[in-house]
C-alpha cells in the first residue's frame, strides 16, 4: 500500500528525511535532474528554510521505502505567472508504470493553491503524464545566463 506524507514549512522533515528526500531526487531524476545543491536549494525554499514563499514536497512511500517525490514552490506570483511551481517529480526508477507518479502529480495539483507551471525537456517521457493530466505547453522558454 501506498503511503504519503506532506512537508511544508509547518510539517519540517528531519535532518535523514530531508536527506533522503534530496538522495532520491539525484539518484531518480537521471538525465532529467539537477546537481545535489540545486535540489537542497529547492528543498530548502519549499519549506521556507531560506527567504521564500514556500511551496511543499510530497513524499510516497512503498513498504517503508521512497518510491516518489513531487516538489513544488510557490512564486509568490499570479495571473501573469502562475502561483506555482512544480520543480522536481521522480519516481523511484524500479516502480515506474505503477501509477504512483500519476497519483502523486494529482494529489500536487490538488494541494497546490492556484496555478501550476513545470519545465520539461521536449524528450522527457514523463511530458506525456503531464499532458494527461491537463498540463499544456503555452510556451517556449529561453534564458539567459550571466
Amino acid at each position: 500500500m501506498i503511503k504519503t506524507k506532506i512537508f511544508n514549512a509547518g510539517i519540517i522533515p528531519n535532518l535523514k528525511e530531508k536527506e533522503s528526500v534530496i538522495d532520491f531526487l539525484l539518484d531518480n531524476l537521471q538525465e532529467y535532474g539537477d546537481p545535489k545543491s540545486d535540489i537542497e536549494k529547492c528543498i530548502n525554499y519549499s519549506l521556507k528554510e531560506v527567504p521564500s514563499f514556500g511551496g511543499f514536497i510530497l513524499v510516497s512511500y512503498l513498504e517503508n521505502e521512497i518510491s516518489g517525490v513531487v516538489v513544488v514552490n510557490q512564486t509568490g506570483m499570479k495571473d501573469y505567472i502562475p502561483e506555482n511551481i512544480l520543480v522536481y517529480i521522480a519516481t523511484h526508477k524500479n516502480h515506474r508504470g505503477k501509477g504512483i507518479g500519476k497519483m502523486l502529480m494529482k494529489k500536487a495539483i490538488d494541494m497546490a493553491e492556484g496555478n501550476i507551471a513545470l519545465h520539461v525537456e521536449p524528450d522527457n517521457p514523463a511530458r506525456f503524464l503531464y499532458e494527461k493530466v491537463g498540463f499544456s505547453s503555452k510556451y517556449i522558454e529561453m534564458r539567459y545566463k550571466k
